[in-house]
């Protein structure tokens, strides 16, 4: 193995390892709002998944570096690393809601579809951790493992229950993902939306996980479109917006599912993209750890470019001329 081909891989293991909250202690979490820690994030390296799609349909899959063009703050960053990671393995997350309103309307056995169509498709090297949530508790049902029996099986004993803390569930996230072998990972979450006990605003959910650099696929069942609004303006779907921002803002896709057509065209759509991935690489240098806004431009008209927003730690080590800002980081 080549250095280049291995010094991303190794520091996005750093950057994981570094940015994760608390690590699990045990197989069950206790409820109960999720605890910042180390607000001065030292990141040494930042990771940037891209996904590029093609207008005309299909994705953008001959792309080199020479092609994109990475921005912080609305500064041209150098990068100095760039992979094509379309067979690389990967650590998938479930997150499952099991809340009482999951009970209706065939939602469960819809989850449990989801879960098998990933594990059917499993590759060399990849492997699934499960974590459900649910009356106050968060479980971690199956560690990482590439044992797709085991989640099989555990996915068989599914019974819906009590309030839902999603918010609380979102920001636990990282710790489960710190067990993770891959350095390319990410969420699939699976909930109707209902948000009815947790301890955590969206936004501070929104921000944990965004540290932690994982991009979430959310698969709102019945949760709708947060582009709806009725004649008079107002929105339809109480919590659309919030998983909708969670996904983008994460570099994730929010599928609003009604049936089983729209489930099968939105986990066909996730493995599609999960399967044609370029990744971005920059190191960070001194300087205060803030949130720091990311932009993915791609050469060529007609194509659509799909990437995390930002990130939550020091400036870029490196930056070139021609920014739209001007002045040193800070």
């Amino acid at each position: 193995m080549n250095l280049r081909s291995w010094r991303p891989a190794f520091l996005a293991s750093l950057v994981f390892a570094g940015l994760l909250l608390s690590p699990l202690t045990g197989q069950e979490q206790p409820g109960g709002a999720a605890k910042f820690q180390g607000e001065e994030v030292s990141v040494g390296y930042v990771l940037v998944p891209v996904i590029v799609r093609k207008a005309s349909g299909g994705y953008a899959n001959n792309l080199g570096q020479k092609d994109f063009r990475l921005l912080v703050d609305g500064r041209p960053v150098a990068m100095d690393s760039f992979e094509k990671r379309a067979e690389a393995p990967t650590s998938v997350i479930f997150l499952q809601d099991l809340s009482g309103s999951m009970g209706t309307g065939g939602k469960l056995e819809m989850s449990r579809e989801a879960v098998r169509y990933f594990l059917g498709r499993a590759q060399a090297g990849d492997e699934f951790a499960l974590g459900t949530f649910a009356g106050g508790d968060r479980t971690v049902e199956v560690r990482f493992t590439p044992d797709v029996a085991t989640v099989r099986k555990a996915i068989a004993g599914w019974q819906a229950y009590g309030t839902t803390a999603l918010q609380d569930a979102v920001a636990w996230v990282p710790d489960i993902s710190q067990a993770g072998h891959n350095p390319k990972r990410f969420v699939i979450l699976i909930t109707d939306g209902i948000d009815n006990a947790s301890s955590l605003t969206a936004a501070e959910a929104r921000e944990v996980v965004r540290r932690a650099q994982l991009p979430v696929y959310v698969l709102g069942l019945g949760s709708g479109s947060p582009f709806a609004v009725t004649p008079e303006g107002k929105k339809i779907f109480r919590y659309a917006d919030v998983l909708n921002l969670l996904a983008y803002e994460t570099g994730g896709r929010y599928y609003p599912l009604s049936d089983e057509n729209d489930l099968k065209q939105a986990l066909t759509a996730i493995a599609d993209d999960l399967r044609h991935e370029y990744v971005l690489g920059f190191a960070t240098g001194g300087g205060s750890s803030r949130y720091r806004e990311l932009t993915v431009e791609v050469e060529g008209r007609n194509r659509s470019v799909l990437f995390r927003k930002g990130y939550q730690g020091p400036p870029p080590s490196g930056f070139l001329m021609g920014g739209s800002r001007q002045g040193g980081w800070r």
